[in-house]
């Protein structure tokens, strides 16, 4: 069996979403035999194959405090519970970038509207900084002013997730076959971000309210970018991952864990050997829902195509065209609220 077949047949079996301990990646992420070490060889092991088979995995010993996880969530909740004048306070626009906050019903997933709430945030650049490219996404953030903490607190998780998940890419490059580095530099190595606060009503609550389309809180997708690395409620399960078969696979909440799953443009670097999973999010709880995920992107110029020792390992998929990133993430971020 080619190395395709023996990963669509892992992928059209998988039951559960694997939890990996990426501690040892960590710790020794800038050591240049970083590749040497057994246990770091594990856990690189471990990201091929929940790349490969699931594109989803927990992470574990991740080093990011429960202190401003949980401050981040709380600052969530504070901001979604304010009135709806105040939210709107800093409402999204295209005037904003397609930065801020938008009410219930107003994103847009596969053509129909997704049954949250939430702030939008980008790395902010200046216009023109790319020439023509991505200038509709270029604008300020918006910070609430209401809870006082919001801002201070969002930018140093922004901060320390970027730190992570780039470290996390480090140890995805050798598991794909390349250098640690593979992703710095023209690639990764200044790249965009993307945070995402969302708020999840119970579905109860917001059917026949806002939209006929309600049996579902955000519609099935996959991300834009390279990893998405999601903070969600200790308590609400409401994230699902769709198995090969179509049954979809809870997600639940794993105390201590980050839920991780590969984007758009990493199956395009693999050339397919990464393929990343439609997901959704089904909030039937009684409880409404609070996530913050975080998205590492590729340079917002990027050029994103095959990686040659990719290449080698896989056939070229006919699906798999190179792009910019900067046109890939404006193309669809005007499709959801253009």
């Amino acid at each position: 069996q080619s190395e395709e077949e023996e990963s669509a047949i892992a992928m059209a079996s998988f039951t559960s979403i694997p939890i990996i301990d990426v501690r040892p990646l960590l710790d020794k992420s800038e050591d240049p035999r970083l590749g040497e070490y057994d246990d770091v060889a594990d856990v690189v092991r471990k990201l091929d194959c929940a790349c490969k088979e699931i594109g989803f995995f927990y992470a574990k010993g991740h080093g990011v405090s429960d202190a401003l996880r949980n401050d981040v969530l709380s600052v969530s909740r504070e901001f979604f519970q304010l009135s709806y004048d105040e939210k709107v306070k800093i409402k999204m626009s295209s005037a904003t970038g397609f930065r801020g906050y938008q009410k219930v019903g107003e994103n847009i997933t596969q053509g129909l509207s997704d049954m949250h709430e939430a702030i939008d945030y980008y790395k902010e650049f200046e216009y023109g900084a790319y020439g023509g490219l991505g200038n509709a996404l270029c604008g300020p953030n918006l910070w609430p002013e209401v809870p006082v903490n919001f801002q201070p607190t969002m930018e140093e998780y922004i901060k320390v997730m970027s730190g992570l998940a780039r470290k996390i890419m480090r140890g995805i490059a050798l598991a794909l076959g390349g250098s640690p580095d593979t992703f710095e530099g023209k690639r990764a190595g200044d790249p965009f971000w993307v945070v995402r606060v969302i708020g999840y009503p119970p579905l109860n609550e917001v059917h026949c309210k806002e939209s006929e389309h309600s049996e579902i809180s955000c519609g099935a997708h996959t991300d834009y970018g390279l990893l998405t690395l999601v903070n969600q409620d200790a308590e609400v399960s409401a994230l699902q991952v769709r198995h090969r078969s179509g049954d979809w696979i809870w997600a639940p909440p794993i105390p201590g864990t980050f839920v991780v799953n590969i984007g758009d443009m990493l199956k395009i670097w693999s050339n397919g050997l990464y393929q990343p999973t439609l997901h959704r999010v089904v909030n039937n709880n009684a409880t409404y829902r609070v996530s913050v995920p975080f998205f590492l992107e590729p340079n917002f110029d990027a050029l994103v195509e095959p990686l040659e020792f990719c290449k080698a390992r896989s056939e070229n998929a006919d699906d798999i065209k190179p792009v910019i990133y900067g046109e890939h993430v404006e193309r669809k971020v005007l499709t959801n609220f253009g």
